[in-house]
């Protein structure tokens, strides 16, 4: 629950950049709204939909994981694009899978490296010399705040999320906490750093899955990201010094948060 603003705030910001660089270079415009025509697509994409209502009604509801999720979902897309858009045939499939083969072997090897190189880390003690070194540069909870930002943001340049969760989370946490920042919003921070960081070179696997789908050197796949970095920085400050866009959902619901 407490993802849900935090989410909604990022695809703001997210909309708001992808709306000024239209304009400024002057795209073309579809349709205009109409209520009409809303509810004809809704028509035609409710089954597509109902994927996301599998996974987030399941994960809140304790039905199955996360990553679970994730698989249910694959396998619920494919009949639905077989059987019901049938957009593809079963030919069709094993390609998919063949170019989802290629595409993922470059993101595991990534992953591999990003791993050892995570125990790299961890056995120099660096997360923690990071944590030291928060403290004794300032006391004030600010400087404190973007610093943590920092660290996370760097990692999650040349590291996996998994790995940067496992490692930086037990040592920056009391640092986080020592400042007032609650443990949740503390998730939510780390999250949202190591998803910035799956978008960031060199390691940032998602990066290399947009270069291979597209099939666009990584240089230019880059280049056209970088202003939407500053929308994912803005959301990721106001997150970190507005408490309540991670905290009020679950209050609201009870939690004591």
């Amino acid at each position: 629950m407490a993802g849900y603003l935090p989410g909604a705030l990022l695809a703001i910001s997210l909309m708001v950049g992808s709306y000024i660089i239209s304009v400024k270079r002057n795209y073309p415009k579809g349709e205009r709204f109409s209520i009409g025509n809303f509810i004809r697509q809704l028509g035609k994409s409710i089954w597509a939909l109902l994927a996301v209502l599998i996974v987030v009604v399941g994960v809140v509801g304790g039905v199955f994981t996360a990553t679970e999720s994730a698989a249910i979902a694959v396998v619920y897309s494919l009949l639905v694009s077989v059987f019901v858009y049938k957009g593809l045939n079963w030919k069709g499939v094993w390609k998919s899978l063949e170019s989802c083969v290629e595409t993922l072997s470059i993101v595991l090897i990534l992953i591999a490296f990003s791993a050892a190189f995570g125990n790299c880390l961890t056995l120099l003690h660096v997360p923690a010399k990071a944590a030291q070194m928060i403290t004794s540069i300032s006391s004030s909870p600010i400087v404190v705040a973007l610093l943590l930002n920092v660290i996370l943001l760097v990692l999650g340049m040349i590291m996996d999320m998994a790995p940067i969760i496992l490692i930086a989370t037990p040592i920056l946490l009391p640092v986080a906490m020592s400042i007032g920042i609650s443990p949740i919003q503390f998730g939510i921070m780390v999250v949202l750093n190591c998803g910035i960081g799956l978008l960031t070179p060199p390691v940032g696997a998602v990066l290399f899955i947009g270069s291979a789908v597209a099939k666009r050197p990584m240089e230019k796949v880059v280049k056209a990201t970088m202003p939407f970095y500053i929308c994912m920085l803005v959301a990721l400050l106001l997150i970190t010094f507005i408490p309540q866009i991670s905290l009020w959902l679950p209050q609201l619901a009870g939690y004591g948060v």
